[in-house]
């Protein structure tokens, strides 16, 4: 009977975090409705006077990125003060895409816009939340537009595909996406690479995939449930921006952001991958993630 109570117990901790950030997450979007109903406000989503909203929100999430996984975010000064589109490398659960948005807002009151996936818009109860916090569908016009209005944009190629189908070994699996590139050059705007730190330490999903794989192929939908909220140590760090060059294809691009930098020294390192290699532990160890914790230096 001990033995099953603590199977039970050790189940129960795995999968109450990721349930419990759910849980704040729509304690958010109630939040936003209490404060639109208390002063009436009608005005765009986006424009500043949903900003004391915006400001405790990002401070609740801040608070919990410190407390949980002593988030730090390092390189702010690569980020222009114009448009730019920022490309990430997608965990398990996107909390430290959350993490990064919150503190930015705090630290430079800057709203960066999320490209998401279909399947978040059909969330219930979440419409104001997204539309207050910059979430936006990834159409090339939605993007275009955004950037236009000099906003900070931000995807991640590998999206859910990604997120459901990496593991420790933090592959990139991007596929043929591009779409990203050439918006980027038709705005002519930089790109900027970003990456966190031991995200699949904290978050991770099953390794028996085949079955959940075909399944998200033919419905498009995430299925598999994630599993962990261990306090391993989160850092997020923003690389160098890649910047628009008007002689360089999509395809050459696309290249330079994402091809594998395993290779020789000669070959075009990735943004993304470089950030990988430069600070995480491959195969990422849960173990080493939580001992950094109590490491102080900035790896």
């Amino acid at each position: 009977m001990i033995i099953i109570s603590l199977t039970i117990c050790a189940i129960l901790v795995f999968f109450i975090v990721p349930l419990t950030i759910l849980f704040f997450i729509y304690l958010s979007n109630i939040l936003l409705l209490i404060y639109k109903r208390n002063t009436e406000v009608k005005a765009d989503p986006l424009s500043d006077v949903w900003d004391s909203a915006r400001k405790t929100i990002a401070s609740f999430w801040d608070i919990y990125a410190r407390v949980w996984h002593g988030y730090e975010l390092h390189g702010v000064k690569n980020l222009p003060e114009g448009p730019a589109i920022l490309v990430y490398y997608h965990g398990a659960i996107p909390i430290d895409y959350l993490y990064f948005l919150s503190r930015l807002f705090l630290w430079k009151k800057r709203l960066c816009l999320s490209v998401a996936d279909h399947f978040v818009f059909r969330l219930p109860g979440l419409k104001l939340l997204l539309e207050v916090t910059g979430v936006i569908p990834g159409t090339r016009e939605e993007c275009l537009g955004a950037l236009k209005n000099g906003y900070l944009v931000s995807i991640s190629p590998g999206g859910v595909r990604e997120a459901l189908f990496s593991d420790e070994s933090y592959q990139l699996i991007w596929g043929n996406r591009k779409g990203f590139a050439q918006v980027a050059l038709d705005a002519k705007v930089p790109i900027i690479p970003m990456y966190t730190q031991n995200v699949r330490e904290g978050y991770r999903m099953f390794k028996e995939r085949r079955f959940f794989r075909q399944l998200y192929e033919s419905t498009r939908l995430p299925f598999t449930p994630p599993y962990g909220g261990l306090p391993v140590k989160f850092r997020t760090y923003i690389g160098e921006p890649i910047p628009y060059d008007p002689n360089i294809t999509t395809e050459e691009l696309v290249e330079k952001v994402c091809k594998d930098n395993f290779l020789f020294s000669f070959q075009t390192k990735t943004a993304v991958q470089a950030l990988i290699t430069k600070h995480q532990r491959i195969p990422g160890s849960i173990w080493k993630a939580l001992l950094e914790r109590f490491d102080k230096r900035c790896k």
